[in-house]
């Protein structure tokens, strides 16, 4: 009778104790009344944790037409995931450390805010990934580019000029 009666009791501690899991139809679960979704973007080559938070918010120019301004305008520009003090990826992190050993003013967009401006960005240079690199308005390429050029001695010749030009400011 005890052994019945423990073996119940247990029971009724594990039931309780133990989560209960509903799957939805939307491919969201619910546990212990918190909802937790599985979807992601529909964006295939972004991860869950780098969905875009659509914050880009429309000017009336075109987002091919914004990326062409920014790479004429700005002599060392990278578009990235995060920003360059708090990126977002390790290809990121790595593109902005090695331009940030050259001094120069780096100007980024964060491809995170929209889906929009990174497909606008990928149509531009027809490069798949990210980051993306411009100087002085030419397309570069990715942080393992710009880490080549930098061990070669050519990414130094290459910001010259904006080295020169920031001492003298």
């Amino acid at each position: 009778m005890a052994r019945s009666l423990s073996g119940v009791m247990l029971k009724n501690i594990l039931r309780s104790a133990a989560p209960s899991f509903n799957f939805k139809s939307s491919g969201a679960v619910l546990c212990r009344g918190l909802d937790y979704t599985t979807r992601i973007s529909g964006d295939s080559d972004t991860h869950e944790d780098f969905r875009p938070t659509d914050n880009l918010q429309s000017s009336g120019t075109s987002l091919v037409d914004l990326v062409q301004q920014d790479v004429k305008e700005n002599p060392v520009m990278i578009y990235m995931k995060g920003h360059p003090d708090a990126p977002r990826c390790g290809f990121s992190a790595l593109a902005v450390k090695v331009l940030q050993q050259y001094g120069v003013p780096i100007t980024s967009r964060n491809i995170l805010e929209g889906s929009e401006i990174k497909d606008a960005v990928k149509s531009f240079t027809n490069w798949p990934t990210f980051p993306q690199i411009f100087i002085k308005g030419e397309f570069i390429g990715g942080s393992d580019i710009v880490l080549k050029m930098h061990q070669d001695g050519e990414l130094k010749l290459l910001l010259q000029d904006n080295v020169d030009n920031k001492g003298k400011e």
